[in-house]
């Protein structure tokens, strides 16, 4: 009996030491080691893509996808974003330290077949469905180290005028490179507005398996994965997971050259050179994403461009929105990443769109609406985030006159919600209990532990436009980029 116990008891204890063993594991790893390893790797695979030794940057790639620093690399990405805690078809969470690291273990298996998406729909702006493929925690991974692969022959081959998805470039970079573009007096008057229609759903598969440069049957799993709807099983025959890392990469590759296409047609010399001062048509393209912003100083120029990109677009299984891709004057002004361009008696001004106004002022509405039984701590800590981030968002433009309208707006509601809460009492009682006075400035909503954020007191700090031609895996921008990332808020 004994003995039979004994046993009984053995597979359990050695299946808690081996947990507490990747438990361990995990803890101890030494993250500026991973990085460091990695990044050498990163190095060498853009290096060998710019000299354009196909063989060594597959050679390298493979290193990497099969490297131990690049695989707790990969895992620390997917519990490190937004979705760590939403599971994909298998219900599968990394929550403990022990999971994480039979993950890096799990991955280093060499065959691989991804399971099928999970289906989920999310509200855009203008009321419509958006899919979004919700991968499992191990695609995520799998996507994770493979993207740790493709970005550095990315980042050889992109356009340096393409700013989205990319390693140190913000949309504040796509702003202060269209203020080079129209800022001048001379710059172009016409601007072509575009729009894919469901980028990300609607890219052709075989386009992408014979040009991305990665490991063809993975990319194939990627992509032919399908999805679970409803608890019925969908095939996909184009476009790539909303909801999958790699798929940003793999949109910013498929509109890679159509910029470079513009640019041989418009910016050539009757002796065939290209260069930006044969560009007479004043001719610039802006992409961030799946949207871009084509500059002109005529406007059939933009109509014949407009066609041009159209033919660019079928081949890849892509089509323009017709609804949002337009042809509109400076001087009437446009909307592009949350901001308005538009031209004042020749002067260039971005300012924050309405629409973006208008959704800080209903955050703050329905915070403010959710929070008439909390305490008025709790309300300011809930408010504060969200005024910070859209201000530390518009800081780099023209917003001042915007904050301080933001401000008036958070103020009648707060005034609101006081009022409510003591419909029986006095405006003169209501005052002093909610709103106190610091040196000359009056009707603070204060406690003595919180203080509501003024969006008015966040200071305007101009952008500085990325080098565009600083490759981040390229060992010679190390200094600049750790002098621009130390200086985030003014860079």
């Amino acid at each position: 009996m004994e003995g039979k116990f004994m046993n009984a008891e053995k597979p359990t204890s050695i299946k808690k030491q081996a947990s507490a063993n990747c438990a361990f594991k995990w803890e101890t790893v030494k993250w500026s080691l991973v990085e460091d390893k990695v990044s050498k790797l990163q190095s060498r695979i853009a290096k060998a893509a710019q000299s354009g030794k196909n063989y060594l940057v597959k050679k390298l790639q493979y290193l990497l996808s099969k490297s131990y620093y690049g695989r707790l690399l990969a895992v620390k990405r997917v519990i490190s974003n937004k979705g760590k805690k939403t599971a994909g078809v298998d219900g599968e969470i990394w929550s403990t330290s022990a999971s994480r690291y039979r993950a890096v273990l799990r991955l280093g298996i060499k065959s691989y077949r991804s399971k099928p998406l999970k289906r989920t729909y999310i509200k855009k702006k203008n009321g419509k469905d958006r899919p979004l493929g919700i991968p499992t925690m191990y695609d995520r991974a799998r996507q994770a180290l493979h993207m740790l692969t493709l970005d550095p022959v990315a980042e050889v081959v992109l356009d340096n005028n393409s700013f989205g998805f990319r390693k140190y470039r913000s949309t504040h970079d796509a702003c202060a490179y269209l203020f080079k573009c129209l800022g001048r007096k001379d710059s172009a008057k016409w601007v072509l507005e575009g729009d894919i229609k469901g980028c990300f759903d609607n890219i052709n598969h075989e386009w992408l398996l014979d040009n991305i440069p990665m490991h063809k049957r993975t990319l194939e799993q990627f992509l032919k994965s399908g999805y679970v709807y409803s608890k019925r099983l969908y095939q996909n025959e184009a476009g790539t997971p909303q909801g999958g890392i790699i798929s940003p990469t793999l949109a910013n590759l498929t509109l890679n050259g159509m910029a470079q296409r513009l640019r041989e047609l418009y910016w050539r010399s009757h002796t065939g050179r290209i260069h930006q001062k044969f560009n007479k048509h004043r001719l610039n393209i802006t992409i961030y994403a799946d949207d871009f912003v084509i500059t002109a100083n005529n406007r059939q120029v933009l109509e014949d461009v407009k066609a041009i990109i159209t033919a660019f677009l079928r081949e890849r299984g892509l089509e323009l929105s017709q609804e949002k891709t337009v042809i509109t004057n400076i001087n009437q002004g446009f909307n592009f990443l949350g901001w308005n361009f538009r031209k004042y008696n020749g002067k260039l001004i971005i300012k924050p769109s309405k629409e973006s106004v208008n959704s800080i002022k209903n955050k703050v509405h329905e915070i403010v609406k959710t929070s008439m039984g909390m305490a008025q701590e709790v309300l300011i800590e809930r408010l504060n985030p969200v005024i910070r981030g859209w201000c530390n968002y518009h800081n780099k433009v023209c917003s001042k006159e915007t904050f301080q309208k933001v401000d008036q707006y958070i103020f009648y509601q707060i005034w609101r919600w006081a009022k409510r809460r003591h419909s029986n009492k006095s405006q003169g009682w209501i005052k002093d209990r909610y709103f106190q006075k610091i040196g000359s400035r009056d009707w603070i909503f204060k406690t003595e532990n919180s203080k509501l954020y003024f969006a008015s007191s966040t200071p305007i700090k101009r952008h500085v436009l990325i080098k565009m031609s600083a490759n981040p895996y390229w060992v010679k921008y190390d200094d600049y980029y750790a002098k621009r990332v130390t200086c985030r808020p003014c860079s």
